[in-house]
């Protein structure tokens, strides 16, 4: 799917398709937004050349995973942005890889699926930011992406709530990997924040000449997704030490009833050795054996054995192990 939207030299807005590309080439004050969603990377790659767009810029728009980046070229400069597909509240988010090239009068996104941040823009906004710069409409995108990354993060907090509470109420096998695929998927996620991170303060730290840092609303809007992807990185690490700390009690507790059931065993045990050594003791078959041939000999060493037995429950029941 091709969808441009054009502002012309007198200010007037037309939103249309590929045929907004030759008007855009006649007037030479006009600024052009070209929006390419799922098209053939052949289709892509003629469009962008058309453009004038350097071919390595293209490959690696065209390459599947490339890191998020900032490259500039002569015509135009290059951000490779992680955006998303899907997110939910349990931290699953399909990722996906937008590529703007922002020129002086132009701005290309090139996306493999629907992107919400671009299609909000589209729908609100984009319109006031394309005749500003086009600059302004792609730092305004990745703001609303970094949006959809945070409302889900803030959502994951109150599973966390529900983590503690189930950990305080005794966890299990099932809270053990929750935790684990948790911290999983923060650790991706923050590995991507800190991408955008670096691209972030590479802007506000260099001169780029399609996102002048002398122009006051370009500025401000490098900051806004400064600060934001700042945040997110922040809570990521946040939940991932709390994560952390959650898989520490649980294995402290997982300890705690281990040595319990170990001090009643070996409780059981202490009560049971003596009792055992004196059976093996009259259980020898010896002619000669002292009060073998005692009349009441079998009842005084049950006695005997019973009271050994209460002996030393009583004695571990004082020091409290059991």
């Amino acid at each position: 799917m091709i969808r441009a939207l054009l502002i012309d030299s007198q200010g007037v807005t037309t939103a249309g398709g590929e045929e907004l590309i030759q008007r855009f080439r006649e007037m030479p004050d006009a600024h052009l937004w070209v929006d390419l969603q799922g098209e053939p990377q052949g289709r892509e790659r003629a469009l962008l050349e058309a453009f004038g767009c350097h071919p390595m810029a293209i490959d690696d728009a065209h390459r599947d995973r490339h890191p998020p980046k900032i490259e500039e070229f002569e015509e135009h400069t290059l951000v490779l942005y992680r955006g998303i597909a899907a997110f939910d509240a349990e931290l699953n988010f399909v990722p996906q890889q937008v590529a703007f090239f922002i020129a002086e009068r132009y701005l290309i996104s090139l996306h493999p699926g629907p992107a919400r941040s671009i299609d909000r823009l589209f729908g609100n906004g984009g319109v006031e930011l394309l005749r500003r710069s086009p600059e302004q409409v792609a730092l305004k995108a990745m703001f609303h992406s970094a949006g959809f990354y945070l409302d889900s993060l803030l959502e994951f907090e109150n599973q966390l709530s529900d983590l503690e509470d189930g950990l305080v109420g005794g966890g299990g096998d099932e809270l053990m990997r929750q935790l684990i695929g948790y911290r999983s998927r923060l650790v991706k996620m923050r590995r991507v924040f800190n991408y955008h991170l670096g691209i972030t303060e590479e802007l506000t730290s260099s001169d780029y000449s399609h996102l002048p840092r002398e122009v006051n609303e370009t500025l401000y809007a490098i900051n806004d997704v400064h600060e934001r992807f700042e945040r997110l990185l922040t809570l990521t690490q946040m939940y991932y030490d709390i994560c952390g700390d959650l898989v520490d009690g649980h294995i402290s507790l997982s300890s705690h009833r281990l040595n319990i059931t170990m001090r009643v065993l070996t409780v059981i045990t202490a009560i049971f050795v003596p009792l055992t050594f004196i059976a093996g003791i009259y259980g020898m078959n010896f002619v000669h054996m002292p009060e073998l041939e005692h009349r009441y000999g079998y009842f005084v060493v049950l006695g005997m054995m019973l009271g050994i037995g209460l002996t030393l429950a009583w004695v571990f029941r004082r020091k409290g192990w059991f």
